[in-house]
């Protein structure tokens, strides 16, 4: 037995040692990434291809469920997401739309569940 087997040289010399597999070697500074648990958790990422920011935004505003979209205006949510967050990019009003969409038709039709079906 050697004294590398019972302290690695690296934490003795304070190199940093290479990562073992299964860390986290994604981040730059060794810190992990935030995940917000809550929305990801939320009963609006049911809705296929839902991005989990736009979850957290609609939590923000009060809308937790996805039957809480239907009859709703898409342009009147990101209105209400902006004036609590209004950094909120655009890109979120098809996000919204597809959300409204999945609320209100059931069985929704596959080709309509994408963003980029939304955009402008």
């Amino acid at each position: 037995m050697s004294f590398e087997d019972i302290i690695p040289l690296d934490a003795l010399f304070g190199k940093q040692a290479k990562p073992m597999y299964g860390e986290n070697t994604s981040s730059k500074n060794g810190k992990k990434k935030k995940v917000d648990r809550e929305a990801m958790q939320s009963a609006i990422m049911r809705i296929p291809r839902m991005d989990v920011r736009v979850a957290r935004d609609l939590i923000d505003i009060g809308v937790k469920e996805i039957y809480e979209l239907q009859g709703r205006s898409a342009e009147s949510l990101m209105d209400e997401i902006k004036q609590v967050r209004p950094e909120t990019p655009d890109y979120r009003l098809a996000y919204l739309r597809m959300g409204i969409y999945f609320a209100e038709n059931d069985p929704p039709e596959a080709n309509k569940l994408h963003p980029s079906v939304w955009q402008d």
